[in-house]
């Protein structure tokens, strides 16, 4: 576990193990907005006693980047704060953390250090469905709904007088970018060139695990993710199967063969069912 990094005026990060993930906080003169909660409620807890270092501001009101169990289960422990998170996390709840957690509680032996047994899935209490801006006393920031890409319920939190973006999982610094539950690999890289319009050389990039990066590493993502996206593409027009298709994605875009089969398998099935549409 790191210390807090003020990264730009009054937007503090600080990762945490397991899983090398981030939690931003942002100070307004009316209190502070948390970003992400963490695996459970004792993660959750240890973040609210490490944002006591920051001084006397309260946490008023959390963001969720994502629907992932790393980012939301230490949801349950803010009660007292206003939740923000995606439209659809409640729908990815149901379909994928839900799921996920009763075979983890099923089973504590296999994860015992993160205490799932104590989890209560808390959606968020306002549900953002289209751009939203927050006051947090004469400071405003916007939380950005994206398309699908990383899942689909990525959201950005912009906080514009700092030039500093809270993007969540979209990128990945201390690690590939992972296609989790529920991704939209053959998207993605359009979701970051989109994104990548808003930004301006010289902002500040807090990824969903790791360092602050920049502009142009955004684009080198966005890059290698096309690169998977064109492949699975290719490969699902030519039957090619997973498995021969998975080992020329990853020589081509350079990722992990195991971390390029998930976007594979799931491209496959997204193109699939596209098929089956039409």
């Amino acid at each position: 576990m790191s210390a807090w990094n003020e990264v730009s005026d009054r937007v503090y990060h600080r990762r945490y193990d397991p899983l090398d993930i981030s939690v931003s906080v942002v100070a307004g003169d009316h209190g502070l907005l948390l970003v992400d909660t963490r695996c459970n409620p004792r993660e959750a807890d240890e973040i609210r006693a490490d944002v006591a270092e920051l001084g006397s501001l309260p946490i008023r009101w959390v963001a969720n980047t994502h629907a992932h169990y790393d980012h939301s289960f230490g949801n349950q422990q803010f009660a007292d704060a206003e939740i923000f998170g995606h439209h659809l996390i409640p729908r990815h709840f149901a379909e994928y953390e839900q799921p996920r957690l009763a075979a983890w509680t099923a089973n504590p032996a296999a994860q015992p250090q993160y205490d799932w047994a104590e989890v209560r899935l808390t959606p968020p209490t306002t549900l953002v469905s289209s751009v939203e801006e927050l006051d947090l006393g004469n400071r405003r920031v916007r939380l950005h709904p994206l398309p699908p890409g990383h899942t689909d319920t990525d959201l950005v939190v912009e906080i514009p007088d700092a030039a500093t973006w809270l993007v969540g999982d979209v990128l990945e610094q201390s690690g590939p970018p992972m296609y989790g539950s529920g991704s939209f690999p053959l998207d993605w890289p359009d979701v970051l060139d989109t994104l990548a319009g808003s930004i301006s050389l010289g902002d500040i990039l807090v990824p969903g695990h790791g360092h602050p990066v920049d502009l142009g590493f955004l684009l080198d993502q966005a890059a290698v993710l096309r690169i998977v996206a064109n492949g699975i593409r290719s490969s699902f027009d030519q039957s090619e199967p997973v498995e021969s298709a998975s080992e020329r994605v990853a020589s081509a875009s350079r990722l992990p063969l195991e971390i390029v089969e998930s976007a594979v398998l799931r491209g496959y099935t997204l193109l699939a069912a596209g098929s089956a549409r039409s």
